[in-house]
């Protein structure tokens, strides 16, 4: 008899929609709203999860902040919630659009595979994608 077991992490995207002012970069966005976890899994079925954290990100630049974990479990019930200011951590603050270096240049990193670069690219020389 053998057992097929694993620990993986994963994310789980939440269906959640709030339309923001960005306080980093001051445009118009939304927040995306996450949950990361740890699962164990035997024969390839989830069968316990632990080390769950809500995150929000928003679209304009990608700032990332943790969520409070009270507020992250309404959502995940699919309870109607207003994200505030007080329950948002920055997480990274060097992470998302336009955060400058010490020679005063405006550096952007990409969301999707962290190339970092002080020029003036639209999409990821890297991987493609939008910065």
């Amino acid at each position: 008899m053998f057992f097929m077991m694993g620990i993986t992490d994963g994310r789980k995207d939440f269906d959640f929609n709030q339309v923001i002012t960005c306080d980093e970069c001051g445009r118009y966005g939304r927040y995306q709203v996450y949950m990361t976890y740890m699962v164990l899994s035997l024969f390839f079925i989830p069968c316990f999860k632990w080390n769950r954290h809500y995150y929000v990100q928003t679209t304009c630049c990608n700032a990332l902040y943790e969520l409070d974990p009270e507020i992250g479990r309404r959502i995940a019930r699919g309870e109607d919630v207003e994200i505030l200011p007080p329950h948002l951590q920055r997480v990274n603050p060097q992470y998302g659009y336009g955060f400058e270096n010490g020679s005063g240049n405006t550096i952007k990193r990409c969301s999707n595979c962290g190339y970092t670069t002080t020029e003036d690219f639209e999409f990821c020389p890297k991987c493609g994608r939008r910065l």
